[in-house]
């Protein structure tokens, strides 16, 4: 099967992603995107169902059955937690998701309690705020949680006066997005991280279902909600699942090979390697169709592959990613990134498996195992178990014409 270039709904892209940003989802709060994910699913037409704890699953089905693959996203992001009511009339904050305090300072925030139509605006704040007051001070304190607190914009003296309004500790704290696209087409916005690559897997498989694109593996598209926390894919991972492929950020920064108009191949991140061949072959299809791409190893960085991989999950497993600067701060990428995420992703789906014979079933023999002595070709025939003739699969990886 020869794979076809796809044509990506750039415009659709980004008033996706405009839309996704736009709704305040920290993690143990993603009802409302994922609401809105669901609609756009029902959208592109392709069929989905939520787990017990709303994660979700589409298919896009072969008709053939057999193994599938799964390209995992996540909608959560990083927020904060109400976790005191101070005497001033401020709020104490807990993080949720691994983020510095030194970035939210000076962030609009909103604070949402228990009551769905009582919400509130505010600002994330030093303790010591005012240079008028505090002088030279406010250059020295340090950095942390418990050096900052949220001012609201509501007539509040002491703690009472905040549990007048509702407001108890435990209550979700999100960061406002502020999303704005440059003319020269950059992103700016918190919640990049998440959100692009939920924008760009949609578009990906919007193409393929409206360019009527026969798969030779089903695919699923897994959206998770818990990834800024860890255990994002531990559920929702099939065991017919023998290709895993996480979308998500890719680290801009110094010392890094990943940019903020291609898209990256992620080779390790901080739990170790990612396949071999899987991550050879998503560089191969890049460079074979001309796609901006980037290899790159991240140091402080975790995604939804750990945890499926963690959880027991038997399959091979790779990570792609969207260039942003200034990860989990404030973030800023390109729309070329994303398109070109979007665009490998959309080749990725009308491949075969990378060892479909292999893979095909949970364990084998010594001889038959993919071996690192002889890469994967970038065009190989199908061969069958009865063709004696052939090599051993060791020497014969899989890949599409």
């Amino acid at each position: 099967m020869g794979l076809t270039p796809l044509e990506i709904d750039t415009a659709w892209m980004h008033d996706v992603l405009l839309d996704l940003l736009r709704i305040p989802s920290p993690t143990g709060r993603t009802d409302a995107v994922m609401q809105y994910v669901g609609e756009r699913l029902e959208e592109i037409g392709l069929p989905f169902e939520l787990t017990r704890r709303g994660a979700m699953i589409g298919t896009l089905d072969n008709g053939n059955g057999g193994l599938a693959r799964t390209v995992v996203v996540h909608t959560d992001t990083i927020g904060c937690m109400v976790s005191g009511l101070k005497a001033n009339g401020r709020l104490a904050l807990a993080p949720v998701g691994t983020h510095s305090a030194r970035f939210s300072e000076g962030a609009r925030v909103t604070i949402f309690t228990d009551d769905p139509e009582h919400w509130y605006t505010g600002t994330v704040l030093p303790t010591k705020a005012s240079g008028h007051a505090f002088g030279d001070e406010v250059d020295t304190q340090p950095v942390g949680w418990e050096h900052v607190e949220v001012r609201l914009d509501e007539h509040v003296r002491d703690a009472e006066d905040l549990a007048r309004l509702g407001i108890q500790v435990g209550d979700h704290v999100a960061h406002v997005a502020h999303p704005i696209i440059s003319c020269s087409g950059y992103i700016n916005s918190r919640h990049l991280d998440g959100k692009g690559a939920v924008a760009a897997a949609l578009a990906a498989f919007k193409a393929v279902i409206e360019q009527g694109i026969s798969l030779e593996v089903a695919a699923h598209l897994l959206v998770t909600i818990t990834e800024e926390v860890g255990h994002g894919a531990s559920g929702g991972v099939f065991h017919d699942v023998a290709e895993l492929l996480s979308v998500d950020v890719a680290v801009a920064a110094p010392g890094q090979a990943s940019t903020e108009t291609g898209v990256t191949i992620a080779m390790q991140d901080l739990h170790g390697p990612f396949d071999y061949h899987l991550t050879r072959r998503l560089d191969g299809l890049a460079r074979e169709h001309g796609i901006e791409a980037h290899r790159d190893v991240f140091r402080y960085y975790r995604s939804d592959v750990a945890a499926a991989l963690e959880a027991g999950a038997e399959t091979r497993a790779a990570l792609i990613g969207f260039g942003v600067d200034a990860t989990h701060g404030h973030e800023r990428t390109h729309l070329d990134s994303l398109e070109a995420t979007a665009r490998l992703l959309s080749v990725y789906l009308q491949t075969r498996l990378t060892f479909e014979n292999w893979d095909a079933a949970p364990k084998g023999p010594l001889e038959r195992f993919p071996s690192t002595a002889v890469q994967p070709a970038r065009i190989e025939p199908r061969w069958d178990d009865h063709e004696a003739d052939e090599p051993p699969m060791r020497t014969r990886p899989i890949e599409d014409p």
